[in-house]
């Protein structure tokens, strides 16, 4: 019985090397790595810096608070907490329509060159800073909706988000509300319109053939593609809106309490207000009983992204091959 011993492989040309990956890849690579740890390392260390400052505000006794007033701190910052979610809440609630019917038209519905202006000019929203968005809703926009406050008061005040007494100044939740809504547009708008040209052009185009009209191609072709897109832009505007600072803060009063009422003069009001309004007299423990604040905050905004970019990286429920 005779046996064979392997041989050396042959199989690869003579004179042929494992490939050399590029300097400039090399480099690409260690950026984008070391800028992605940065990232978390930040992340990480703000997460500590305000668990480690929190710690001193969640002591049993706060006679020494002048934040808490011998509150106990989870009763402190819940009117607060409510105030933030449902001031985002509404805010969403009116601009994702809007937003999703303005992307729709520049995307399908709207000349090129309109198109191209309308999506510039949505876009320069975003760079108006808050602060000028928060004088705009206190100095201007707050008086034009007293008289529409009034007329919802007088028309729909058995409805008890409309009883009771109507602010004189317009400076209510509702206001806060719309004025968030205007700052959140441009990304839930940009995010939609994106998502919205991305659909396959053989969805659309089968659906026109078979008959249906735009409306009908939109609702039956573009929408279901772009769901996905449609609620990650949302819960994105939703982020920035829980996070806003300067706008509800020149147009709230810091009052910490509960109501669902939209119209009248007392408001519950955000955590980001509460923070930038209470910041420059706090000291000792009132200081870390606002960085607890933050840390509430820090968690409810951390949630609300991470929940979008897990939208995001869904696979999409239709795509060109099917």
């Amino acid at each position: 019985m005779t046996t064979t011993q392997a041989g050396p492989d042959t199989t690869r040309s003579p004179g042929s090397r494992p490939a050399l990956r590029r300097r400039g890849d090399l480099i690409f690579s260690g950026t984008a790595l070391g800028a992605g740890i940065i990232i978390l390392v930040t992340l990480a260390a703000v997460a500590i810096f305000l668990i480690v400052q929190a710690l001193p505000a969640l002591s049993p006794d706060t006679s020494n608070n002048h934040i808490l007033e011998g509150q106990a701190f989870l009763s402190w910052v819940w009117p607060f907490v409510f105030g933030t979610l449902w001031s985002s809440f509404i805010a969403l609630v009116i601009a994702a329509p809007v937003a999703i019917g303005i992307a729709l038209f520049i995307s399908h519905y709207a000349p090129r060159r309109l198109a191209g202006v309308l999506g510039y000019v949505i876009d320069l929203l975003a760079a108006v800073p808050s602060v000028v968005f928060g004088l705009w809703g206190a100095l201007t926009f707050a008086p034009m909706l007293v008289p529409f406050y009034k007329w919802l008061n007088e028309n729909l005040g058995w409805i008890p988000l409309f009883s009771g007494t109507p602010s004189g100044t317009g400076k209510t939740i509702l206001t806060a509300s719309l004025v968030l809504a205007v700052m959140i547009l441009p990304i839930m708008t940009a995010i939609c319109r994106e998502v919205f040209l991305q659909t396959p052009k053989l969805h659309e185009e089968a659906a026109l053939a078979l008959g249906a009209t735009r409306w009908e191609m939109v609702r039956m072709a573009v929408l279901p593609f772009a769901r996905s897109g449609m609620v990650s832009g949302a819960m994105l505007g939703l982020g920035r809106a829980l996070g806003e600072t300067m706008a509800v803060t020149l147009v709230l009063s810091p009052l910490g309490i509960i109501t669902f009422n939209l119209i009248n003069p007392e408001n519950p009001t955000t955590i980001p207000a509460i923070i930038a309004l209470r910041f420059p007299e706090a000291h000792d423990e009132g200081v870390n009983t606002l960085i607890a604040a933050g840390l509430i905050l820090f968690i409810v905004t951390f949630a609300v992204n991470f929940i979008a970019r897990w939208i995001v990286s869904r696979r999409a429920e239709f795509s060109g091959a099917n």
